[in-house]
């Protein structure tokens, strides 16, 4: 057994041991859905990262970015995680405080509709289904690739991994393999990034060969490589795709089940929009450095394929064999842990909110027998997951922008609807939500069987947006909202009374000042390293040999701090305003976070 097999092992054995014994914690249906409502702030952040960062992140996008990419992917502001933060501040906290099991609960409580939150169920299931398909057979080429097994072994070994802690210990055992994992995948990233640009002669020099690579001109330029043989046709059509999909993404992020349902595990508001913030910062800076290393990979071999393959083919050709075998163990680490949710998501989607258990019981008894259907029921999911897997074969990259979009469609408009909109109805949103799901998927599967050609202005995921948005301004005119539509929404902006701490609320400030640091720093580190160097090598400067800053690689540099800046600020003012606003502030240092959280 080699030193990449061995490490994955290890790994691998350490996570089953650790939701092993998670598991034996779990003795209530809180336990298993919502860690109690329990969670700290490194174990919400840690789940947040390693549910989004998956084989999508560590084989598909690294692999699109050293494929064609390379410059657009570094370049381009981030938008997507800023969804982390305007998501917290304007739905994820709301959500934390209606107490619910799930997300979609939260839809079928909030409109006080049994057919909203089966239809936000079934959303769930369809979505990530597809995504949980996806990393499962990323898992399998992870593994095809670095151990005997042929594919179909592989499919069942990472079946086998995933299915066995989740099932025992749920949520619980989650969060706690999900925050390892992240642990191990980010410092790997920056490890594996340090090896690659210094075996090409530190960044400076890889970027000038990346620059002059001939059998890939244009890769690091803002729109990476166009025209005949690529998505897309034009620089202007990458743009606009990069817009739609980044504002997509940042939905997604927002609201989406697999993110937004971290924050009902949170202990307070306040661990909410901590993990929210950092989330977006370690997110942002991760994929910068893996776009990066993936993309210098061409300056060792240029004709990888298939490109998915890019970050397997460093780790054991670029670094020492024990680097090499701990990288792998990340990019495993990532598509585990991206598994282990969406399965459970999916298992509780579906006993919780399609198809729950009808036993009456008392308390305690009626716990276990739910604890049980939960667990037959995320078996029968995982099983035919598998059996999916073996007769279908799936493209990463696209499967999981494809999918993971949908939530942008179906749940984009309502979940801050049901927030802040007084006029929405119960069905309203329950159209909403199919209407955005059946816009985005109809057009999408057009547009990839090469019926329709649609242009990059009418891209899917803003159809079904629009579609959505429209149908639930047009059906909730035709209705009315209901007193107790009306009475559940006003509950949700009651402020409860241990959230307010001057010394918590504080500490949540510095989240604030963080991504408002981040912006500025990040701006200036591209401008500094990026723009500059490629202007010089490209010819661009100006005639006095100063930085254009008006061409688009600058004006992209700068949109971090355009972006970020503000949302900081925004983040601080809000945070002030809501946890500051009473008089009668508890100003006693942990009481009243602690307090909530061991009442939960």
């Amino acid at each position: 057994m080699d030193i990449y097999t061995t490490s994955i092992l290890i790994s691998v054995l350490i996570y089953l041991f650790v939701g092993s014994y998670a598991g034996k914690k779990v003795k209530h249906l809180d336990d298993y859905f919502v860690v109690g409502r329990k969670a700290p702030t490194i174990l919400i952040v840690g789940t947040l990262v390693a549910s989004v960062l998956s084989t999508n992140a560590f084989l598909g996008e690294t692999g699109f970015s050293y494929a064609s990419q390379g410059g657009s992917y570094i370049l381009w502001p981030a938008t997507w995680v800023a969804g982390y933060i305007f998501g917290a501040l304007f739905f994820g906290r709301y959500l934390r405080r209606s107490r619910v099991l799930t997300v979609a609960e939260f839809f079928g409580h909030r409109f006080n509709s049994k057919a909203v939150r089966r239809a936000a169920g079934i959303t769930v299931v369809l979505g990530l289904g597809g995504y949980l398909l996806a990393v499962t057979q990323g898992t399998a080429v992870i593994l095809t690739n670095l151990t005997p097994l042929n594919y179909e072994q592989a499919l069942i070994a990472s079946w086998f991994c995933y299915t066995f802690f989740t099932l025992y210990s749920g949520s619980r055992g989650v969060i706690i393999t999900d925050t390892i994992m992240f642990l191990l995948f980010t410092i790997m990233s920056f490890v594996a990034f340090y090896y690659i640009i210094d075996l090409h002669g530190g960044w400076l020099t890889a970027f000038e060969g990346l620059i002059n690579l001939e059998s890939k001109p244009d890769l690091m330029s803002w729109h990476g490589q166009v025209g005949a043989g690529t998505e897309w046709q034009t620089p202007a059509d990458y743009a606009i795709w990069s817009l739609i999909t980044g504002i997509a993404w940042g939905l997604v992020t927002a609201v989406s089940p697999w993110q937004s349902s971290r924050y009902l595990m949170a202990k307070s508001e306040h661990v909410v929009v901590r993990s929210a913030c950092i989330a977006a910062i370690v997110i942002a800076v991760s994929n910068l450095v893996l776009f990066a290393a993936a993309t210098a990979v061409n300056l060792s071999k240029d004709d990888i394929f298939p490109f998915e393959q890019t970050m397997i083919y460093a780790a054991m050709n670029m670094m020492p064999a024990i680097v090499g075998g701990l990288l792998l163990a990340g990019i495993m680490a990532a598509a585990l842990s991206s598994s282990t949710t969406f399965l459970s998501l999916v298992g509780f989607s579906v006993s919780n909110d399609i198809i729950p258990s009808k036993q009456k019981s008392p308390e305690q008894a009626d716990d276990k027998t739910l604890l049980r259907f939960s667990r037959i029921v995320m078996l029968v999911v995982s099983v035919v997951t598998l059996l999916i897997s073996f007769v279908t074969v799936v493209d990463i990259f696209w499967l999981s922008n494809y999918v993971g979009t949908v939530f942008a469609s179906s749940w984009g408009p309502i979940a801050f609807m049901s927030i802040w909109s007084k006029s929405i109805t119960e069905r309203g949103a329950y159209w909403g939500i199919i209407s955005g799901f059946v816009g985005n998927i109809i057009p999408r599967f057009l547009d990839v069987s090469g019926i329709i050609d649609l242009p990059s202005y009418l891209n899917p995921i803003l159809v079904g947006c629009i579609i959505s948005l429209i149908t639930i301004i047009v059906v909730s005119r035709l209705g009315q909202v209901s007193d107790i539509e009306k009475q559940r929404r006003l509950e949700l902006h009651q402020m409860p009374t241990e959230e307010q701490s001057k010394i918590q609320t504080k500490k949540t400030q510095w989240a604030g000042i963080a991504v408002i640091i981040f912006g500025l720093l990040l701006s200036t580190m591209l401008m500094i390293y990026y723009v500059y160097p490629y202007q010089k090598g490209t010819g661009t400067l100006l005639n006095n040999g100063n930085l254009d800053w008006f061409s688009a690689e600058a004006l992209l540099a700068l949109g971090w701090a355009a972006i970020y800046v503000p949302l900081g600020i925004l983040t601080y003012r809000i945070v002030n305003r809501s946890y500051t606003a009473n008089p009668k502030v508890n100003t006693d240092s942990e009481t009243s976070i602690e307090g909530e959280g061991s009442n939960a």
